[in-house]
C-alpha cells in the first residue's frame, strides 16, 4: 500500500475536517471527531487529524493512479471549502 501525506497551516483544521467528512459522508463510510477522522474513499483510506497548527491528512492506496486519485478528491474538496484562506495546492509527500 502506498501512502502521501499534506498539512495545510490554519486556524480552522477542526472546522475544515468536519466539513470534508460531512461532505463526503453522502456518498462513502465516513468517521470523525472533531479532531479526527477517516474516510473510505473508492481509492483507498484517507485519515485526517486536526490540531492547533492545521489539518494533517494522509491518504493511502494500492497502485499509483489510486493514489494521485485519491489526492486529488481531498485536495479539490479542500481547495473548494477553504477558498477565503486562498489555499491553491497541497504539498504531498509519498513515503
Amino acid at each position: 500500500m502506498q501512502t502521501a501525506t499534506a498539512h495545510f497551516e490554519t486556524a480552522q483544521g477542526s472546522k475544515y475536517l468536519q466539513q470534508l467528512l460531512k461532505h463526503f459522508a453522502h456518498k462513502i463510510e465516513v468517521d470523525y471527531t472533531e479532531t479526527e477522522g477517516r474516510a473510505a474513499l473508492p481509492p483507498g483510506p484517507a485519515e485526517l487529524r486536526a490540531d492547533a497548527t492545521g489539518l494533517h491528512m494522509q491518504v493511502s492506496a494500492e497502485s499509483d493512479e489510486g493514489l494521485d486519485r485519491a489526492k486529488h478528491i481531498i485536495e479539490d474538496h479542500l481547495v473548494r471549502f477553504a477558498f477565503r484562506e486562498n489555499l491553491e495546492k497541497l504539498d504531498w509527500q509519498e513515503a
